[in-house]
């Protein structure tokens, strides 16, 4: 099975697209969401209806903290993104609503535990920055593949037999082959804002016959999504990080 992961699409209709259309063409059997499906961009309906489309069609999802925050303001978010969050809720339908409040916080496929922040705690939306933030999610489960979002920015790391978690460097658009030695666990980066410096829409592509993960990254039309932000008049920030990368 060929599975396409990408979180963090954060209401990013241009770069959402340009992911589903590079991934068309790499001959992809099931796709895993993993949240904050809305948040900070300008397209968050069209978005959601999307990701339901997905979900109609075979498709997993998982639960983000801006996703669960539409419906329950008790969620912390900070100043930027709770004004981004109460001009979506204006956008969203009921079915929308629901949809978002419903999806649970983790799934497994076999060996692939799929979560939003972090496995060991994942209501609390701990962000896995460092091996020693990975830790805890390998303690707590079994899962030989941990994949998650939340950071924005792709890492990836290892726990081998005795327990000890490393960071490894994450090669851009080449096969990791995903030795059975170790468990790993995999930040996938963002679709709707990356945070890592390149504006570039990012997701990963797990072929589970071959056993290796490779990250991608997506080039769109991120200008058009900054014109879309600043007509909305959503805050600034995040027009400008939008067109950094960070």
């Amino acid at each position: 099975m060929r599975l396409a992961l990408m979180t963090d699409i954060h209401a990013n209709r241009e770069a959402l697209e340009a992911v589903l259309s590079d991934a068309g063409r790499r001959d992809i059997d099931k796709f895993a969401i993993l949240g904050d499906l809305v948040g900070y961009g300008p397209d968050p309906e069209w978005c959601v209806s999307r990701v339901q489309a997905l979900v109609g069609a075979g498709a997993v999802c998982v639960q983000g903290n801006h996703d669960a925050a539409v419906s329950d303001p008790s969620v912390s978010l900070n100043g930027v993104a709770r004004k981004a969050l109460d001009w979506t809720r204006q956008r969203l339908d009921a079915a929308q609503t629901s949809f978002l409040a419903a999806l649970p916080l983790t799934q497994t496929l076999g060996d692939v535990l799929l979560v939003h922040a972090s496995a060991n705690d994942p209501a609390g939306w701990i962000y896995v920055t460092s091996a020693s933030r990975a830790m805890p999610s390998f303690r707590v489960c079994d899962a030989r593949l941990i994949f998650c979002g939340h950071v924005h920015r792709p890492q990836l790391l290892t726990c081998d037999a005795r327990g000890d978690v490393r960071d490894h460097n994450v090669p851009m658009g080449a096969p990791i082959p995903l030795l059975r030695s170790r468990r790993w666990l995999a930040v996938l980066g963002a679709v709707g804002q990356p945070r890592d410096g390149s504006p570039a829409a990012g997701y990963a592509v797990l072929d589970t016959a071959t056993n290796d993960l490779t990250f991608r990254r997506v080039s769109y039309d991120v200008a058009t999504t900054a014109r879309k932000l600043r007509a909305a008049g959503l805050p600034e920030p995040l027009a400008e990080r939008l067109l950094a990368g960070k």
